[in-house]
């Protein structure tokens, strides 16, 4: 028993390591990004690129998921940051959604993944940017003034000062960044590593018998799993002698949107009943897409 327990353990660290060795350099990315965004970028700017149109806007966001080459585990920083320049919140939650699942080195991967097979790439990116662009409109109708945990305040962008400055700025403001997402970082991958040494695989694979079965149950594997995006699509494709087309898709749409090391980086810079609102209405309407498939 003490042996078996022991072996359990020595399994629980590895994934927790590989979790964290996966997700770092994304973080790494985001919280970069986060400081450009923060140095570089004035609110002026912003609104010029974002249309007023919400139905406008919100499809301009998903769009430039396509050119964001991110991931979900560095792409929360992002949109805090986004926020705090002035960009609805239902703008920058809809590029969240989108980011990491519709840009090409993740649609790349997902099409090696199986079998050069265009039909998994379109329905996962389809399916993604429907979800997000409901939930998106949803957010904006919902009186919300302020999803974001801190008051936004308006935060100035001095262009005058040397590139040098500039630079330095970013590297500090991204160190800060770095740190207050790492913890939540550690903490996810630390109950991942936990739930998929403890709780058997084979036994929610038993459960997801039937179209609605199935789906549930790959979504709350991708939640359990959290696989970074760039490389869900391989352990997808493992599952296609046992789960549904449309099982699998829900699989690779729910996991890069919500999983466990993104939600607590979430409730880390949103309130916490909006992050509830995201999760719900995106399970929701993961779940009401793929049924579809």
């Amino acid at each position: 028993m003490t042996t078996s327990l022991y072996h359990s353990f020595l399994q629980m660290n590895t994934i927790f390591i590989s979790i964290v060795v996966e997700a770092l350099p994304f973080i790494l990315i985001g919280v970069f990004i986060s400081g450009i965004i923060q140095i570089f970028i004035t609110e002026e700017m912003l609104s010029k690129l974002i249309p007023k149109n919400r139905y406008l806007a919100v499809l301009v966001a998903i769009c430039l998921g396509f050119i964001f080459p991110g991931c979900e585990c560095g792409i929360v920083p992002i949109v805090s940051r986004l926020i705090k320049k002035g960009v609805p919140h239902y703008v920058a939650v809809a590029f969240m959604l989108t980011g990491p699942i519709i840009n090409p080195i993740v649609l790349f991967a997902t099409f090696i993944a199986f079998g050069n097979n265009i039909e998994m790439v379109i329905y996962r990116a389809g399916a993604a940017m429907i979800v997000a662009y409901i939930v998106g409109i949803i957010l904006s109708y919902l009186n919300i003034s302020n999803p974001l945990k801190h008051e936004i305040e308006s935060i100035p962008v001095n262009l005058s000062l040397p590139v040098k400055r500039k630079l330095w700025n970013v590297c500090v403001h991204a160190i800060e960044e770095f740190f207050s997402m790492g913890k939540f970082l550690i903490l996810g991958a630390l109950i991942a590593s936990f739930v998929q040494t403890f709780i058997s695989t084979s036994t929610l694979m038993h459960i997801g018998n039937g179209q609605v079965a199935s789906i549930l149950v790959m979504m709350t594997l991708a939640f359990i799993l959290s696989l970074c995006s760039e490389a869900d699509a391989f352990v997808a494709s493992s599952f296609q002698s046992t789960f549904s087309v449309n099982s699998i898709v829900a699989f690779m749409v729910f996991g890069p949107m919500v999983d466990i090391k993104n939600t607590l980086m979430l409730f880390q810079h949103f309130k916490s009943r909006y992050v509830l609102i995201i999760i719900g209405l995106v399970a929701i309407l993961t779940f009401g897409t793929t049924m579809l498939i």
